[in-house]
């Protein structure tokens, strides 16, 4: 057991892993298309181009909003299941090319591209594998067809932060079915967009939580076994005899991290989980609906980017093409909120003193010292995530409590970064590392009123 604990603490993130948790763990979807004409959320393949005409189509007001919030980021969906392509692909008729939209000239991806590079936030892109309109899908001429468009979006529009991708497929029991050649695509990227993170259910390098409710793990892994994201190469082989069947897991599943399930797998691999919904019900526009609240919104945040995962967040354009003004006010509601909340970081001038527990530091403690007693509202904790993820369990402990032994806030893993919140005012707060897999390398502690 000693080896696979070993083996697991030391399972490392590739370097557009570490970017995307570090730098851009904040972005927004931006689902756009034939749909938003027709006040659908899954086209049939048949609509006629001729219905996309977004005669405001504004996307620099799109950057604006999505900066306000603090994102860093747009995923635009280039093509959704019904095969419009928002670009003039010349792989297909069902695209700008045949709309009235700037004429038939348009090319909504390059605009919304040049808008972020004018803005200072990264590009990416969603292609759909199901497309109900190509007339080869189903049929092993179709992935050359997706290949096609793949390699067009990859090489005219700039540096690609993100390749979005799911694995929709349905046309129901007695439909098409596809195949997709996901290690065709995933090598097409890796050649024109070697910096591009790549997402799907089983990764690469990012997967899905497993709900499009903004919901998160009470236990958030990063290292998973390798049958959950086969796609990602990087693995770690465990030779051990306890290896079992995992093939019932899934991305819904709640406990696929932890060490029961590890011990059954044949290796490890670093693959973090990305938390994504819409700021409202649709994730296409729809003029009735009222976006979230903000303290929805706000705690999707905190259990998303501060649960060791990424926040996808989608904001849908009106037909016109500009965002809602109801929705670009909750984004620069969030972003206030959230910079004011993280703004004024206590712990600055606090004394942090580490105590080990245990010969191999796997367990130990934090004592944070303040100059005088102070409110707090969240205590920020972050591994050194480029060594690894370790930690199993941890609790914070008020202390001006008598003997240290009450807890305010208790957990398990931290991972790239834990918010935790808890209703204290003291002058000593105390980090206690319960469990972890190795020693436990904490990056920082940050305290917010």
């Amino acid at each position: 057991m000693r080896d696979l604990l070993r083996t697991a603490a030391n399972v490392r993130p590739n370097g557009k892993q570490l970017n995307m948790l570090r730098n851009n763990n904040f972005y927004a979807f931006v689902h756009f298309g034939v749909n938003t004409f027709t006040d659908m959320e899954w086209g049939t393949g048949k609509e006629s181009p001729e219905i996309f005409n977004p005669a405001k189509l504004d996307c620099d007001q799109w950057v604006e909003a999505v900066k306000s919030a603090g994102m860093t980021g747009i995923v635009l969906t280039a093509k959704h299941h019904d095969g419009f392509c928002l670009w003039p692909s010349k792989y297909t008729e069902h695209s700008v090319r045949n709309s009235p939209f700037r004429n038939g000239k348009g090319d909504v991806v390059k605009e919304c591209a040049d808008a972020c590079a004018k803005g200072g936030i990264k590009f990416g892109f969603y292609l759909s594998p199901w497309d109900r309109n190509a007339p080869t899908y189903g049929t092993d001429a179709y992935n050359d067809y997706f290949k096609a468009q793949l390699t067009e979006l990859l090489t005219q529009y700039g540096e690609i932060f993100y390749v979005w991708f799911d694995g929709a497929c349905g046309e129901g029991p007695n439909g098409k079915k596809q195949v997709y050649d996901f290690d065709g695509y995933i090598e097409l990227i890796n050649k024109y967009q070697p910096n591009a993170a790549i997402f799907s259910d089983f990764g690469p390098d990012i997967r899905w939580c497993g709900n499009e409710q903004g919901s998160s793990r009470y236990a958030e892994w990063a290292v998973v076994p390798y049958e959950l994201c086969h796609r990602n190469k990087e693995v770690h082989w465990i030779d051990s005899p306890i290896q079992g069947d995992l093939s019932y897991m899934y991305n819904c599943d709640q406990n696929i991290g932890s060490l029961s399930n590890i011990m059954y797998s044949k290796g490890l691999v670093f693959c973090p989980s990305e938390v994504d919904m819409s700021i409202r019900k649709g994730w296409f526009y729809h003029k009735e609906e009222e976006p979230h609240f903000l303290d929805k919104l706000f705690d999707t945040y905190i259990r998303s980017v501060g649960g060791n995962c990424t926040f996808n967040l989608n904001i849908p354009p009106t037909p016109d093409g500009r965002f809602d003004e109801r929705d670009v006010k909750r984004l620069k509601e969030l972003g206030e909120k959230i910079r004011n909340t993280f703004s004024n970081n206590l712990a600055k001038n606090a004394k942090i003193q580490r105590v080990d527990k245990n010969a191999d530091k796997s367990q130990c403690e934090y004592i944070i010292k303040l100059p005088a007693k102070q409110k707090i509202s969240y205590v920020v904790i972050k591994e050194e995530i480029e060594k690894g993820q370790r930690i199993e369990g941890f609790q914070i402990i008020d202390g001006s409590f008598a003997n240290n032994k009450i807890s305010i806030y208790e957990g398990t893993t931290v991972g790239n970064m834990k918010i935790c919140p808890v209703k204290t005012q003291t002058d000593t707060l105390i980090l206690r590392i319960i469990s972890a897999r190795s020693e436990a390398l904490i990056k920082s502690i940050e305290l917010y009123a």
